[in-house]
């Protein structure tokens, strides 16, 4: 049975609690004397190895999850969604001491009349949701959530920052509101995937204004889920050519025959292609590969500035991400493995944690929200092309412009190398 949640239980664990915010407590002296900020997390559901698991997991248990050392976070408490029959968070409400609370207004005022976290973390992702008949995209109540959380900062007059997983919404509608009401209300506010902070083999930086003739990036598993993640790991490097990101003229997703048209029409490069394979040391026979990319999907990426990026969505030839870039002056391909840990504790979770951390210690993304808004329109319409028979479909509501930020990955400064599966 799970702690319930009222005003007077809240009284006790504010009674109890010095970390908690009060009228006259600001964030920055909280941290000098618990050391630990109070976040609130909203989540679908709460089961092994799902993302409220190994995100939040690291919270309570360390970034190893063994009990060991993790983040200067506190959860302060926590609203779930559903509760499947492997539910873990009543066990661990009991465990640790945290509150699961009926509504997310109280996850983060704890029942009170003030905003009582110094951040929010939104994981809506797993859970049983439907998808859109046509599209089949998966309707996870990410904007549900954000309104929640909005609607308590504004009627509570304080924000805090927001931290939303993985793309901002199934649909461009819900992604563009989201980000719109976070840039209007000034809320500090990260999204997106673990992708862009795990481990790269080699672990080379692109050097920011490098000029991309072409790009190409590989990924696996299903085509909305995963293809986000390769979407995320294709555009953090992408964003650092010269100029900075212009955003997405036109974007078209295709299957079998149509992929071989296209390379034979030069829209993409079989040697980019073979380069990103053996970077992640996959080893496939042009035989193979040959069957591997019929039953593949091939994102097609017209950027407003002539660059033509690819992500190849490869099932059946090596799960990893990957990727290749062909750069001006250079005879050799820039490639990166995006390598993650594949088995408990997914420790590339711990350095996205890292970076979550960082925002709400300091009140300042690390990285910018608006490469998660041009990945989540690029998804929406590379599902409705998927439904569309490989249609190719402009995009001029992607037009985002901006500059990217010089955050590093897990093994950026060399002492960090990928742990063992």
């Amino acid at each position: 049975m799970s702690i319930q949640y009222n005003r007077r239980s809240a009284l006790k664990t504010l009674a109890a609690a010095p970390w908690i915010l009060s009228a006259s407590s600001p964030v920055s002296g909280l941290a000098k004397r618990a050391n630990r900020l109070p976040v609130a997390a909203v989540i679908t559901e709460y089961r092994n190895n799902s993302h409220a698991d190994v995100i939040v997991g690291k919270i309570l248990e360390g970034f190893k999850q063994d009990g060991g050392p993790g983040p200067a976070l506190k959860l302060a408490a926590l609203y779930v969604d559903q509760f499947p029959k492997n539910d873990m968070s009543r066990e661990l409400s009991r465990k640790h001491g945290f509150p699961i609370v009926p509504t997310i207004e109280e996850a983060i005022t704890l029942g009170t009349d003030q905003v009582q976290v110094a951040g929010v973390l939104s994981i809506g992702e797993h859970g049983n949701y439907p998808f859109t008949p046509k599209t089949k995209q998966h309707m996870y109540p990410r904007r549900r959530f954000f309104d929640a959380i909005t609607g308590t900062f504004r009627k509570h007059g304080k924000v805090v920052p927001v931290f939303n997983d993985k793309h901002l919404a199934y649909n461009w509608a819900d992604a563009k509101h989201i980000y719109d009401t976070a840039v209007k209300m000034k809320i500090p506010f990260m999204a997106g995937s673990s992708l862009p902070v795990t481990w790269r083999l080699p672990a080379t930086v692109l050097p920011p204004g490098s000029v991309i003739e072409e790009a190409l990036g590989i990924g696996y598993g299903g085509l909305e889920s995963y293809g986000f993640h390769a979407l995320e790991t294709f555009q953090c490097l992408t964003e650092r050519r010269r100029g900075g990101e212009t955003g997405v003229a036109a974007v078209q997703a295709i299957r079998g025959k149509q992929i071989w048209q296209s390379q034979q029409a030069g829209r993409w490069s079989k040697e980019l292609l073979q380069a990103a394979l053996a970077a992640a040391q996959i080893k496939v026979t042009d035989q193979q590969l040959k069957t591997r990319l019929d039953q593949s999907a091939f994102y097609l990426i017209d950027y407003r500035d002539g660059l033509q990026g690819t992500v190849a969505m490869i099932n059946g030839a090596g799960a990893q991400f990957g990727i290749a870039l062909k750069l001006r002056g250079q005879t050799k391909p820039f490639v990166n493995w995006f390598k993650l840990q594949d088995a408990k504790p997914f420790s590339h979770f711990a350095e996205l944690l890292k970076a979550i951390e960082k925002m709400i210690q300091t009140g300042k993304p690390v990285y910018p929200a608006e490469r998660t808004l041009l990945t989540s329109g690029i998804l929406d319409r590379v599902m409705h092309s998927l439904y569309q028979d490989g249609k190719r479909l402009e995009t001029p509501e992607l037009a985002i412009r901006y500059q990217p930020t010089d955050w590093g990955f897990a093994n950026r400064d060399g002492n960090n190398p990928p742990p063992a599966d």
